[in-house]
């Protein structure tokens, strides 16, 4: 496990330190959860952001192979 250190907002400590006394949970349990979660968010984003540009690319490509039947169709006609 690695230690951090970090500043926090005072209204973001403020909050944590309200829901950390409702919630029973320790901070560090916490952060790590909330971390955790934040990740994953990004990740799927980060995905998300893949697909739509490989999708793009097979559409392109696909909007290609449809002009080129298209232009056999035409030859053949």
């Amino acid at each position: 496990m690695k230690t951090l250190s970090l500043k926090l907002d005072d209204f973001v400590y403020q909050e944590t330190e309200k829901l950390l006394g409702i919630i029973k949970k320790p901070r560090n349990r916490y952060i790590n959860e909330a971390l955790q979660y934040y990740n994953m968010i990004q990740k799927r984003k980060l995905i998300e952001k893949l697909l739509e540009a490989e999708s793009k690319m097979v559409r392109d490509e696909s909007m290609k192979v449809l002009s080129e039947f298209e232009k056999l169709e035409d030859y053949d006609g």
